[in-house]
């Protein structure tokens, strides 16, 4: 698991340092090349949260092509890359979404890949 978190003052005050467009930039390009280096060096399932930083991740795996598969929450399906070997993917945005989203993301991912 990857993620960023801070508190609401830390992030301000990361924000008035750097900029908030520069911090919101330098972490979604920091998950989309882990993501990257995941996928080559083996990882077949992912589960992408944040609607930036989704797309920050399909971009940076050169997607060109996905299949909707079985829902895992709503509006939230199990995504199946065109790629030579196969890779799941579960991109959610926002703030929604049950307790136990990430645990049955994975499942549904393992599933279906």
């Amino acid at each position: 698991m990857v993620y960023s978190s801070g508190s609401p003052e830390d992030v301000a005050g990361a924000q008035q340092r750097h900029g908030r467009g520069h911090v919101a930039k330098a972490l979604e390009q920091l998950f989309a090349a882990s993501a990257r280096c995941l996928v080559e060096n083996g990882i077949r399932r992912l589960v992408v949260a944040g609607g930036e930083t989704s797309g920050a991740v399909v971009s940076a795996l050169e997607l060109d092509a996905l299949t909707i598969g079985p829902e895992i929450d709503p509006g939230v399906p199990v995504l199946l890359a065109a790629t030579p070997r196969p890779l799941a993917l579960a991109l959610k945005s926002g703030n929604f979404g049950a307790p136990d989203f990430f645990a049955e993301a994975l499942r549904k991912l393992a599933a279906a890949a």
